[in-house]
């Protein structure tokens, strides 16, 4: 309690620096300033009292106090681990996306093969979208109080656990098999989809983070685009030979298994919660564990007050939804303009997803130089709204144009994706990025769409991308993280850890730290 009170005292006395560099304000004059004696040092009695109670504060405490008027300005470095955490990662949240698209794209294989009808295998896709609402704050809880480790292990754990069960589904009488093999898979998923921003904040700098955030959102984005080729090769559609279907069927899931159970050897073996020391100051102002009071309803009310995120929650589930519309019905737009072009239509799915994993790459690189996450995202969300105008009036004059229009599109519609992530995180910290994005993923499970013909349905898209538009606008850009890591570069550290909670009202309360009010958070510039 002494030295919290402590350190704020010296905080606030730090007067000679510019407190925003934005904004050019300066810290307000502490109490007592205008008084002669203020800030001398300490003379007899005084300073051996001082001297005395500082040795009786238990060594963390001592250690929390400088001298000169200043936080400790904590030691950061960078793991050469790092690299290897976010290729484990990618790769098991690779093949979680190839299992989910594995039976779609090849649906009326798997019809014939199981004697059931096209729409109960299309629920085999449907259920990864199913599962991930109700289970998404129970996954994300366990993110926040047990750690990235244990929760990629169970992201690749269940992946694994489900891909050996498929390889037991290889029958025409055991479509019940499948289907919990796939409800294992879409569980797993969830334990998947929330961890790139987490990994990226918790093991990279400040300088890489948003490009190791696209790296891990690349890692999923490229299992679907593997997805739409591979399947139709490994498993040709033989109607007239049910045993050769069978065989080829349990080629693609014991490939599937054997890949799945490598890299959860690999999780066990690479993954850890945090490295030794934090790759940046953001990182090393958090405590590396739950405070004793955290709340993780706290936490989700702390987020759904915070009127940035609610916009961009809104405006990222428009733009993912739409996206995941166009690519679900890529294939009857396809065949509604064009007849027998069943394999252009795969072709241009496939050039829609490759062109997103370029653009989500080229993003976080942007975010990264620039750090301008309000206005990156802008324009890219005006691109696309552009792009989905393009791609709906041109649909009917050429399929080779669609290829174009179809790339353009997915460029922006994808590259997005990683920039609503990384922008959540900086309006939202110090919260956890796993509760960010949990809650922005799930926002996106859903697509958005009509009964009438594709130029309605794709109007009905752009007016939606467009209310996008106009909500992102209004987003107030705080780029809290950053505003840390540029304030400790300059010596002002104002983000201290919580150690005494009684200290912090319960509705000020952030993921165990608390921000001084002497910050003001750097904002982006406007056009």
């Amino acid at each position: 309690m002494v030295a919290g009170e402590l350190v704020q005292e010296l905080v606030r006395a730090d007067t000679g620096v510019l407190d925003d560099v934005a904004g050019g304000r300066k810290s307000p004059q502490p109490v007592g300033a205008t008084d002669p004696t203020y800030g001398a040092a300490p003379t007899g009695g005084a300073r051996e009292a001082e001297d005395r109670r500082e040795k009786e504060l238990p060594p963390d405490e001592r250690e929390a106090m400088l001298p000169g008027g200043g936080a400790a300005e904590p030691e950061t470095g960078l793991s050469r681990r790092r690299f290897a955490v976010l290729a484990v990662f990618s790769l098991y949240s690779l093949v979680n996306a190839f299992q989910w698209i594995q039976y779609g794209i090849i649906a009326n294989v798997f019809a014939r093969f199981y004697g059931v009808a096209t729409d109960k295998v299309d629920w085999l896709s449907i259920v990864y979208m199913a599962a991930y609402v109700p289970l998404i704050f129970p996954a994300t809880w366990l993110l926040d109080r047990r750690g990235l480790r244990l929760t990629a292990l169970l992201g690749a754990g269940l992946n694994c656990a489900g891909a050996w069960l498929k390889c037991a589904s290889a029958d025409p009488a055991r479509f019940g098999v499948t289907v919990g093999a796939q409800v294992i898979c879409s569980v797993a998923q969830v334990f998947i989809l929330g961890l790139p921003s987490r990994i990226a904040s918790v093991w990279f700098g400040p300088r890489e983070v948003s490009t190791a955030c696209a790296t891990a959102v690349l890692g999923n984005q490229l299992g679907t685009a593997i997805g739409f080729l591979l399947p139709p090769v490994l498993v040709p559609n033989t109607p007239d030979d049910i045993e050769l279907m069978s065989h080829n069927i349990s080629v693609m899931f014991y490939g599937t298994a054997a890949v799945s159970t490598a890299l959860f050897v690999l999780t066990v073996i690479v993954i850890k919660d945090r490295p030794l020391r934090p790759p940046s100051h953001a990182q090393a102002v958090l405590p590396t564990s739950p405070a004793e009071d955290y709340s993780y309803k706290r936490s989700i009310v702390n987020l759904m007050k915070n009127k940035a995120f609610v916009l961009l929650l809104v405006s990222y589930g428009i733009m993912t939804g739409s996206f995941y519309s166009v690519s679900t019905l890529l294939n009857q737009m396809i065949m509604d303009c064009y007849e027998e072009q069943e394999l252009n239509a795969g072709r241009i799915g496939l050039t829609l997803v490759v062109a997103g994993m370029v653009g989500s790459i080229l993003c976080g690189v942007w975010l990264d130089q620039t750090k301008m996450y309000k206005m990156t995202t802008l324009i890219v969300y005006i691109l696309s709204f552009l792009g989905m105008l393009v791609f709906t009036f041109t649909l009917h004059l050429s399929i080779l144009l669609v290829f174009f229009t179809a790339g353009a599109l997915g460029f922006f519609m994808t590259g997005y994706l990683p920039l609503g992530f990384e922008f959540g995180v900086e309006i939202t910290y110090p919260e956890s990025e796993g509760t960010s994005s949990g809650l922005l993923n799930a926002f996106a499970q859903g697509k958005l769409t009509t009964n009438h013909n594709p130029m309605a349905g794709n109007i009905f898209l752009c007016a939606w991308i467009f209310l996008g538009i106009l909500l992102t606008a209004f987003i107030k850009s705080e780029l809290k993280r950053n505003n840390v890591n540029m304030e400790v570069h300059g010596n002002h550290l104002k983000a201290l850890s919580a150690r005494c909670p009684e200290d912090v009202p319960p509705e000020k309360k952030t993921n165990g730290v608390k921000l001084e009010p002497s910050i003001s958070f750097s904002r982006e510039t406007s056009l």
